[in-house]
């Protein structure tokens, strides 16, 4: 009897505790927002170390597809359907709000270090391959979903009824299109390219793609209801901060960097201005409607370099790294439902999308970065890392499918596609690029090993 009383005390804790007003259901309090936020916290980073860890050692994978992995297997894909009561309980759909919160904290905060990494003269010397491979990019994609978007639209249930071909092929063309910004950054860190000229031109042209990408989804939002000034408020606000950051941001913050050169060390005051600066920015991006990841990107790139950029990496990379990113990857997860693929010809659909992404990201990239001059092994090296799609794709099919474009069988290929060309990323560009390239001596080698967080 007395296990039995603890056992429902136990139960008790996932409860809620508001006070409930007469004939309204009990709410969460404060209190349970916190026990559960806690649990889930510690349980997502274990869940992203293990299968990080797993997915380095018998995979060769980087440390950043097996969180992405992590967070799916703690979603509906695969706790959820192992132990539905339990999965619910630890993560309620009331909790989605504050794993948001931090998840783009998180994401943010990463894509700024990203950005403090940017070697603004790689590019000046790569500007021509940046900007073939960026609009080879967005245009194979946007031709392949012309082309398969019609068939698919014959299926009952992959697209919103009523929906005009025009809108459905933007969209299908914005989500093949995207390349996964925050997992390209990741793994072009763990590969030791984040100061090359290839991760340069990669993540330059990755960026450039997913903001067109976001740009295009403004478009099918406003069509969708949101009204013209969606869009304009979205490609117009966006390009406005952009250019304003570019033009002026570099000497605005170059006092910072004197100030940490002079001190030999970065202060808390000096961190603090440089936050209020990243939120700022993340705000502006977010607010406008195109992602506060690019609002963090951006503003990185116009940081000082030298000992102003070693110590902020040193002060907030760990944290954001171990603890805020992980969050990320888990609130995608969440909304990922990868058993609704259930029939024969829903997987034929779901294999033939994928073949389609590829070959309009990979091939074209490959074939821009030829055109522009690369040899044949950087080429290749550069429409590998171009063809993952990771998180941002589950951002932007979530966003579809919550607005109601597209339905949930569309919308679990397009995971499935997402999850299968991130997991291609780093094994493809190590065998047409990297190993040769640590052979002799271009690349030195992974940093920390194949799992490096």
């Amino acid at each position: 009897m007395e296990n039995l009383d603890l056992l429902a005390m136990l139960a008790d804790v996932f409860a809620k505790h508001g006070g409930p007003a007469p004939a309204v259901a009990a709410t969460y309090s404060p209190t349970d927002f916190s026990v559960h936020f806690f649990l889930q916290l510690g349980l997502i980073i274990l869940a992203c170390r293990v299968v990080g860890w797993l997915g380095s050692k018998f995979l060769a994978q980087p440390q950043v597809v097996g969180e992405m992995i992590a967070g799916v297997i703690l979603g509906p894909s695969l706790f959820g359907m192992l132990a539905a009561d339990v999965q619910t309980a630890i993560f309620p759909k009331e909790m989605k709000n504050v794993l948001y919160c931090g998840a783009q904290l998180g994401v943010g905060l990463y894509m700024f270090l990203v950005g403090t990494t940017l070697r603004l003269d790689h590019f000046a010397t790569k500007a021509k391959s940046a900007i073939g491979v960026s609009i080879s990019g967005i245009a194979a994609p946007f031709f392949i979903a012309f082309l398969i978007t019609p068939l698919l639209l014959q299926v009952p249930g992959l697209f919103a009824d009523g929906i005009s071909v025009a809108n459905a092929t933007l969209f299908m063309g914005a989500c093949i299109a995207l390349t996964a910004f925050p997992m390209l950054a990741r793994i072009i860190n763990e590969r030791g390219l984040a100061h090359t000229s290839l991760g340069t031109l990669s993540l330059t042209a990755g960026a450039f793609d997913d903001a067109v990408s976001w740009c295009v989804l403004a478009l099918v939002l406003a069509a969708f209801g949101g009204g013209a000034g969606v869009a304009v408020l979205a490609i117009g606000g966006g390009a406005i901060w952009a250019a304003s950051v570019m033009l002026f941001g570099r000497k605005l913050l170059a006092p910072l960097g004197r100030m940490v050169e002079r001190d030999g060390h970065m202060s808390n005051a000096v961190l603090g201005i440089t936050l209020i600066a990243f939120c700022t920015s993340a705000f502006i991006m977010d607010a406008v409607g195109i992602h506060a990841i690019f609002g963090g990107f951006i503003l990185g790139a116009v940081m000082p370099r030298g000992l102003f950029a070693t110590e902020l990496k040193k002060k907030l990379e760990p944290m954001t790294v171990i603890l805020l990113l992980p969050m990320f990857f888990t609130y995608s997860g969440l909304n990922t439902r990868l058993d609704m693929i259930n029939s024969v010809q829903l997987l034929l659909i779901a294999l033939g999308v994928l073949a389609a992404s590829v070959l309009a990201k990979f091939g074209a990239c490959y074939l821009a970065a030829r055109m522009a001059g690369e040899d044949n092994r950087t080429a290749l090296g550069i429409g590998a890392l171009m063809n993952s799609r990771g998180l941002m794709e589950l951002i932007i099919i979530n966003i579809g499918l919550q607005k109601g474009i597209i339905g949930p069988a569309l919308f679990s290929m397009l995971v499935l596609m997402a999850v299968v060309t991130t997991m291609m990323a780093s094994p493809v560009f190590e065998w047409v690029y990297g190993k040769k390239a640590r052979e002799s001596g271009e690349l030195g080698a992974v940093p920390g090993g194949a799992g490096a967080a």
